[in-house]
């Protein structure tokens, strides 16, 4: 089993333990702003239990890896959308703000807190723990749910043979792992383009438009939220409910995944020609967040987002599905989002 202090030395390592940020809060209640997503410079301190200046100079060293895993400092119109969006009040003329990731990070870094040393044993002991147990192969899983007409051998080779021994390799792979996680997910998005020329090739066969989109033209916006809430179904998640009653709040669909998180879903049925403005993202982005609380927000639209909607679904961790998006999804590709 790995030391924990191999964290403290190696980033390869650091980065390919990153995703499980659980173990904080099962350490210690991590506080976090009402965006539900981020924390202060003051409140990481609090939960390390070390002092602000003692965060600030880990920053001021591993800065770079740090903002790779969502460390940020705000300043200016960003800086005000997210007091806006968010409900805080602050009259600095700039905001450090950490994801929960970086907030593992630094959990891997600081070597002078208890705590943060109980999240490396911690973290470790999962880890060990992952290792130990036999490999799954989701991706094979997904492929066995396909329509018949998939090419067997394609399908073979990625979900009996290649996925596999990838998993494999990554349960042993030590320093080497985010790697192989990178090309698992090259794989992965070799899947999804099947999948969606899988669809297109059907649609070609029965003589129809071979674009999902030709379909979802003719839903009515109840129609598409069953869509999407079927599509919630087919990929695994549980209590999947459509709220038509609830509009006014911006949430049309609520849904667990099957590893419990909660999910929101906006949907929004515009032709192509239109785009999703600012005002909708920052309205479904505050109920999602600042309301509900959700872990996953979904923006599901048949059309484009405009750049400030963009930007706003960025600052508050909301997965936009665009209408190239959606064809894919609706072709049997998983959403990236719900993983």
């Amino acid at each position: 089993m790995i030391n924990e202090s191999a964290l403290l030395e190696s980033q390869s390592l650091r980065n390919s333990v990153l995703d499980r940020t659980d173990v904080l809060d099962r350490v210690k209640a991590l506080s976090l702003l009402p965006d539900g997503m981020h924390v202060t410079t003051a409140m990481v301190a609090a939960y390390f239990e070390v002092t602000a200046e003692a965060v600030r100079a880990l920053v001021h060293d591993h800065r770079a890896e740090l903002e790779a895993n969502g460390y940020r400092v705000l300043t200016g119109p960003e800086l005000s959308d997210f007091k806006q969006l968010s409900g805080i009040q602050s009259r600095t003329a700039s905001l450090a703000l950490f994801s929960r990731r970086a907030v593992l990070n630094v959990a891997m870094l600081l070597r002078d807190s208890e705590v943060a040393r109980q999240v490396r044993v911690y973290l470790l002991d999962m880890e060990y723990l992952a290792r130990t147990q036999p490999v799954e192969n989701p991706v094979a899983t997904h492929v066995a749910s396909l329509d018949d007409r998939i090419d067997q051998r394609i399908t073979h080779i990625l979900g009996k043979t290649v996925v596999p021994m990838f998993n494999a390799l990554i349960a042993s792979a030590g320093e080497h792992r985010h790697e192989l996680l990178e090309l698992r997910q090259d794989i992965e998005h070799v899947e999804r383009r099947l999948c969606q020329h899988h669809r297109r090739i059907s649609f070609l066969e029965e003589g129809r438009a071979p674009e999902v989109s030709a379909e979802l033209k003719g839903m009515t916006w109840q129609a598409l939220e069953r869509h999407v809430a079927d599509l919630l179904r087919r990929d695994g998640c549980t209590d999947v409910v459509v709220r038509q009653a609830h509009k006014d709040r911006g949430i049309d669909v609520t849904a667990r995944t099957a590893e419990g998180r909660t999910v929101a879903v906006q949907c929004k049925n515009h032709t192509s020609r239109r785009s999703i403005r600012s005002a909708d993202m920052q309205k479904f982005a505050g109920a999602a967040r600042a309301v509900d609380r959700v872990d996953v927000a979904l923006f599901v639209a048949t059309c484009n987002f405009s750049s400030e909607a963009q930007a706003i679904a960025k600052l508050s961790g909301v997965v936009m599905v665009d209408r190239h998006d959606l064809e894919a999804w609706s072709a049997g590709a998983p959403l990236k989002g719900l993983r």
